[in-house]
């Protein structure tokens, strides 16, 4: 057994960078045992690791990684740790808000995994492309001020442990790699805004955040358990600038927690689209449209764009309802990432 497997299981120590790079090194040799991929997912799902393990982890594949030679200044990213209750895709949402409003967005995500319909299913759905590339996103990025990365900027190692444990799937065990998976994108951006479902990781979260140098990173947590900010009930924001974060408060008056059922997700199919574009052309819930631009007015706060929260709330639903946001997407639409490189390869 891989003395990385010891240490998870007797927890009696933690499992510093060269030991995870050794657990690496066998599993792309394809040296480890039968079972020990399946042994490692269920012990970091089951329990979180130590603060100094998953550092340790998330360094030792940091290393592993080709150097970004990209750096997308001024630039946000809006992701969750999933779990929680089914809502619809509202960071999605507030990504083409934000967008619209002019905070330039690199948005990451994956397929669903606790939800009905994860971030990459809904663009597929939409009909827009994910980039292949940092030459590919920073084109169109510049183009549209928005783009969103596909699983490239994830470690391979993902890829080969969900490989190793078939015909196991990923969902079954990898809640840990959802949890953690605002941290394995190598996404250069400025600033980061990281939705918590769990309230137990942000202690463990937050520690991770605070040996992030290069960009800021807001964790976002509220007593539904949504991994977004909510406008209806209180929000806590944690930072990693050494500063004392942020408390959001529930509008006054508003919607109690029991008015979750308008965050929702729709049936499934052509209604996921439909709702979604619904939300976009201002035809969403009062609760819909406010907590989407709750969450596109902090990406406007923490990139720098605006430096008033009220401010920042305004403007989001002043683009909202223009129209700006549903019109971002259907130019997406219209011309699909993979034909923007070409264009823009051609000037």
């Amino acid at each position: 057994m891989h003395e990385v497997l010891r240490a998870l299981i007797d927890r009696d120590r933690s499992v510093d960078q060269e030991m995870w790079g050794s657990f690496w090194d066998q599993l792309r040799d394809g040296a480890l045992r039968s079972g020990e991929t399946v042994a490692l997912l269920s012990s970091l799902s089951t329990r979180m690791p130590d603060r100094d393990t998953l550092v340790g982890m998330l360094r030792s594949l940091d290393e592993r990684r080709p150097a970004v030679a990209a750096r997308l200044d001024d630039t946000a990213n809006i992701v969750g740790t999933g779990g929680g209750p089914a809502t619809f895709n509202i960071s999605t949402a507030a990504a083409f808000v934000a967008a619209a409003l002019g905070v330039r967005i690199v948005k990451t995500g994956s397929r669903a995994y606790t939800s009905t319909c994860g971030s990459h299913d809904l663009l597929d759905r939409l009909g827009i492309g994910t980039t292949t590339s940092y030459e590919q996103t920073d084109a169109v990025l510049e183009r549209f001020g928005i783009a969103f990365p596909g699983n490239f900027v994830y470690p391979r190692e993902v890829t080969l442990l969900a490989r190793s444990i078939v015909p196991m799937d990923l969902r079954m065990i990898g809640g840990f790699i959802n949890s953690v998976g605002p941290f394995l994108a190598a996404v250069p951006v400025s600033a980061q805004l990281v939705g918590v479902s769990d309230h137990s990781l942000l202690p463990t979260l937050g520690h991770v955040a605070a040996t992030v140098a290069d960009r800021r990173i807001w964790l976002c947590s509220n007593e539904l358990g949504i991994d977004e900010l909510v406008s209806s009930v209180d929000n806590v924001v944690l930072t990693n600038d050494g500063t004392d974060g942020i408390r959001l408060r529930a509008e006054a008056p508003g919607p109690g927690p029991g008015a979750i059922a308008e965050l929702r997700p729709s049936g499934g199919g052509a209604d996921v689209v439909d709702h979604f574009l619904g939300v976009l052309s201002g035809d969403g819930t009062g609760l819909a449209t406010r907590t989407v631009c709750l969450n596109a007015a902090a990406l406007a706060v923490a990139s720098g764009l605006i430096d008033e929260w009220p401010e920042a709330v305004r403007a989001a639903d002043d683009v909202l309802r223009s129209g700006a946001a549903r019109d971002l997407v259907d130019r997406l639409r219209a011309q699909p990432a993979r034909r923007v490189v070409a264009t823009e390869r051609a000037r």
